[in-house]
């Protein structure tokens, strides 16, 4: 497992390892630039110095000037063709430069490096000219102890700075490296802090968001996104929790029921009557049971994003029609009126079983939630592009409170005594799941005691 003592030192090592390449090729670069510019300059020296003695013997037939020559660090040396020097300035003596050979016979301006063993290493230029004579070359080499010294001294320089600005750069990352690691070890610990509470699982600790030092750095932007994943997973687990919770304690009372009823009939003999009131209540529970399982299975699959809708033409108000006419029984055992106000020919794409059961599902809570003797009016009309369906009823409404939550499954923002919707608790949030996947939206509008207008939006077929 690395450590952060670990981390901070590899990053430190791979810094410095970075830094130092980098100053080795600066220095390198610096060096090698320095050595080029202090050889030019010594070749423009030759040259400005030979100029002048190449101009007098041009005009001059007789070489023997240079003899008179005798200027320090300036070696003067006069060549003919067969490569002998012909004359020489006083202070070559008898010493004459080691040339290389065919030094009579170069054509054009050259450069050489010379090494003399009396005089050390020397840097040459060869001018070849013409008089009157024939062609001569003029030799002039100048030491170059200066330009070594310099370019030693420079070295020297190099070799002190690289270690002193590689032990700087060493201590400077290490102070970056932990001042820039400090938050992220703060963050790991935390996390980690999180992980075995969560680990705990007897302990129901609220989780705590990590703490954000700067939030407009980097680090403050991950702990911000930490956080937010962190809630959003919480908020998940508890709605998985709750789902769990509400799923069990709905399945219980059926179950219960058939339980109950199943060990009554069985434990003595019945009359054939019993046998079949028993039987109807064990029906209506398995039908209950039923209807939970298909609205959970309906709901997996929406979760999973594979409830998959037909697209077929179909007309909305032929659908909204039909579900009126599946309602009117328990709508008619109730005194509710059904009034119907359709505009005709709404066309759409969708999927004819799943959008009447989302029909339906607001018909059947409009008829269980209302009181006797009422009305519910549904309607259809278009507005730009959509299709909107209303369902409005004069029932209980539901309250500022419960209104957030009533797409949530097994939520029940209605009296225990009112009535069970359809599918057992799941019936809005069922409702929610189709129109989301026939690419639509729903809203609701309420009162509590004076009823409830849900309004479904609907995308409209214009082929």
């Amino acid at each position: 497992m690395i450590t952060a003592r670990s981390l901070r030192f590899r990053m430190m090592v791979l810094f410095c390892f970075a830094v130092g390449v980098l100053l080795a090729a600066t220095y390198v670069t610096f060096y090698i630039t320095a050595r080029r510019e202090i050889r030019e300059q010594l070749d423009r020296q030759l040259i400005e110095a030979s100029g002048p003695v190449v101009s007098d013997l041009a005009v001059d037939p007789d070489v023997a000037d240079v003899t008179e020559l005798d200027l320090p660090d300036e070696y003067f040396e006069v060549v003919d063709p067969s490569g002998q020097v012909v004359a020489h300035s006083v202070n070559v003596g008898f010493r004459l430069l080691p040339l290389p050979t065919g030094a009579g016979r170069i054509s054009q301006t050259t450069f050489e490096n010379l090494n003399d063993p009396a005089r050390g290493r020397l840097r040459a230029v060869f001018v070849p000219f013409r008089n009157r004579g024939g062609p001569h070359v003029l030799t002039l080499a100048m030491p170059t102890r200066d330009s070594e010294r310099a370019l030693a001294m420079f070295r020297r320089m190099i070799l002190i700075l690289f270690p002193l600005s590689l032990a700087l750069v060493a201590v400077v990352s290490a102070w970056y490296v932990g001042r820039s690691l400090r938050p992220v070890a703060e963050l790991t610990s935390q996390a980690a802090e999180m992980a075995a509470r969560a680990a705990r699982a007897n302990r129901r600790e609220p989780w705590r968001p990590l703490r954000v030092v700067n939030p407009h750095d980097e680090l403050g932007v991950l702990a911000k996104t930490f956080n937010q994943l962190l809630a959003g997973m919480e908020a998940a687990l508890g709605q998985l929790r709750q789902f769990v919770s509400d799923a069990s304690h709905e399945l219980r009372t059926p179950l219960s029921v058939l339980r109950g009823e199943a060990e009554l009939v069985l434990s003595e003999p019945r009359s054939p009557d019993e046998y079949r009131r028993a039987l109807a209540a064990i029906d209506d529970e398995l039908k209950k049971l039923s209807r939970i399982v298909e609205g959970l299975f309906t709901l997996a699959m929406a979760d999973a994003g594979q409830l998959r809708l037909a697209k077929e033409p179909l007309y909305l108000d032929e659908v909204l029609q039909e579900s009126c006419q599946l309602a009117a029984p328990s709508a008619c055992a109730k005194g509710i009126t059904i009034e119907r106000d359709l505009k005709g020919g709404v066309s759409s794409l969708g999927d004819e079983t799943f959008l009447r059961q989302l029909f339906l599902i607001f018909l059947d809570n409009a008829v269980k939630y209302s009181p006797p003797n009422t009305c519910v009016h549904v309607r259809l009309e278009t507005s730009n592009g959509l299709a909107r369906v209303e369902f409005q009823d004069e029932g209980i409404g539901v309250s500022e409170k419960d209104l957030p939550h009533i797409f949530e499954r097994f939520y029940r923002a209605a009296p225990a005594n009112s009535g069970e919707t359809q599918s057992g608790g799941l019936g809005l949030a069922i409702a929610q799941a189709i129109v989301r996947a026939e690419g639509g939206s729903i809203e609701c509008h309420t009162a509590l005691g004076k009823g409830s207008t849900f309004t479904i939006d609907l995308p409209v077929h214009l082929g």
